[in-house]
């Protein structure tokens, strides 16, 4: 059973997530992947697996390390899924976990 306590915790993650400019972009290029990221060049589909941390990094511009810190923030907070194929790291959205918290969020506010 969930407390109130988690459910204050769940929506504090996920706004600290969000609240980095550039966090909160990249959650939105990756609700349209084939729209802001070459998937034709990718080696997975991008709704299933996820797009390749490189690409996301090329869009940034932001260092690869700085990337990767972002990518952990919103995994953490259960925004994105990440999935390993081969030596590189796909990210996609957790749709079902982005439901859930907009779900609480209005019944708590």
């Amino acid at each position: 059973m969930t407390t109130s306590s988690d459910t204050a915790a769940q929506l504090v993650d996920a706004f600290k997530a969000l609240a980095n400019p550039v966090r909160l972009q990249v959650l939105q290029w990756l609700r349209e992947p084939e729209r802001h990221f070459p998937v034709d060049r990718g080696i997975a589909d991008p709704h299933e697996v996820g797009v390749c941390v490189s690409h996301i990094q090329a869009k940034t511009g932001l260092a690869q390390s700085t990337v990767s810190a972002y990518m952990a923030a919103l995994q953490r907070a259960g925004l994105v899924r990440a999935t390993r194929v081969g030596k590189w790291t796909h990210y996609r959205r957790d749709e079902e976990r982005i439901a859930r918290l907009v779900d609480v969020l209005g019944r708590t506010l």
